[in-house]
C-alpha cells in the first residue's frame, strides 16, 4: 500500500492563508495577523507562517513592508512577455510590440558602458578571451511606467567597434535590437539559444523591479549567432514571476 507524503507544513499555512484571501477573509490592503496569531490558530509556529508568507511574497499574493507587516497584495495584471525570433522586426522592438499588444505604454532606460573587459562567463559564453573588450549594456524596461524586465547586453568590441551600430541606444541604429543592427554592418544573425531557469532575486534586482528581496524570478541566458557560428551578443534578461509570464513562440517552417 502506497501512502501519498505529508505536506509540508509551510505549504499546508500558504494553502490555508490562500483560501482566506479568496473567501475575503482579508482583502487587498488589509494587514495580516500576527504570525504567533496565525501560527497559534493553525497550530504551528511562527517559522512556519514566516516561510508561508515568504513564499507567498515571492509570488505575488502578500506583500511585506519593513516596520510595518504583511499585507494582502493588491492585484496586479501578469505582463505577457512573447519570446520568438519571429518578433524581430525592423520597424521595432519586440517588447514595444508586446506592449502595444496589451495596450500598455512601453519605454526603456539604458547605459552603455563602452570597452568594459569581459568577465569569465561572459568571456564564454561570447567565444572570446577573458578580459577582452566589450560593449555592456544594462536596461530597465517598463510597462505604464512600472519596471517589469532587466537585461544587460554583451557585444564583442571588436564585432561592433568603430561603425554606426557601437552604441546599441545611440546613433542611425539606436533602439533596432541586436539581428537588425547587426545587419547594418553585415553581419547575419542566424540563431538565438536561450536558457531559462528559476531563481531567487538579488537585492539590487529586487530594489530596480519594486518587488520583495528572494522573490522569484526568471533569469534569461540569451546569446545570438552569426550565420558563421560566431556568438556576437550575449544577455542575462531577468523578469519578475509574479508580475510576468513567458510565452515562447516557435515558427513553423513548412
Amino acid at each position: 500500500m502506497f501512502h501519498t507524503p505529508e505536506q509540508p507544513p509551510y505549504l499546508r499555512i500558504a494553502d490555508e492563508l490562500r483560501r482566506r484571501i479568496a473567501e475575503h477573509v482579508w482583502e487587498p490592503g488589509d494587514r495580516l495577523p500576527s504570525r504567533a496569531q496565525i501560527g497559534q490558530e493553525c497550530g504551528v509556529g511562527e517559522n512556519v507562517v514566516r516561510r508561508a508568507q515568504e513564499l507567498l511574497i515571492s509570488q505575488g499574493v502578500l506583500e511585506g513592508r519593513a516596520g510595518s507587516g504583511t499585507y494582502v497584495a493588491e492585484p496586479r495584471e501578469r505582463v505577457r512577455v512573447v519570446r520568438s525570433s519571429a518578433r524581430e522586426q525592423p520597424s521595432g522592438s519586440p517588447f514595444r510590440q508586446d506592449m502595444k499588444a496589451l495596450c500598455r505604454q512601453s519605454d526603456w532606460e539604458s547605459r552603455t558602458d563602452a570597452k568594459v573587459p569581459a568577465p569569465a562567463e561572459i568571456a564564454t559564453r561570447l567565444g572570446v578571451a577573458e578580459g577582452e573588450l566589450c560593449v555592456r549594456t544594462t536596461y530597465e524596461f517598463l510597462a505604464d511606467g512600472k519596471p517589469v524586465q532587466l537585461s544587460t547586453s554583451w557585444e564583442p568590441y571588436a564585432v561592433t567597434g568603430g561603425t554606426l551600430v557601437v552604441l546599441p541606444e545611440g546613433g542611425p541604429h539606436a533602439g533596432a535590437g541586436v539581428v537588425n543592427r547587426m545587419a547594418a554592418i553585415g553581419v547575419t544573425i542566424s540563431h538565438a539559444v536561450e536558457q531559462p531557469e528559476p531563481r531567487h532575486a538579488t537585492a539590487e534586482e529586487a530594489s530596480l523591479l519594486g518587488i520583495q528581496k528572494a522573490a522569484l524570478v526568471t533569469h534569461i541566458r540569451r546569446t545570438y549567432y552569426s550565420a558563421d557560428g560566431r556568438p556576437v551578443e550575449t544577455a542575462d534578461i531577468v523578469v519578475p514571476a509574479a508580475h510576468c509570464e513567458i510565452v515562447y513562440e516557435i515558427p513553423i517552417n513548412r
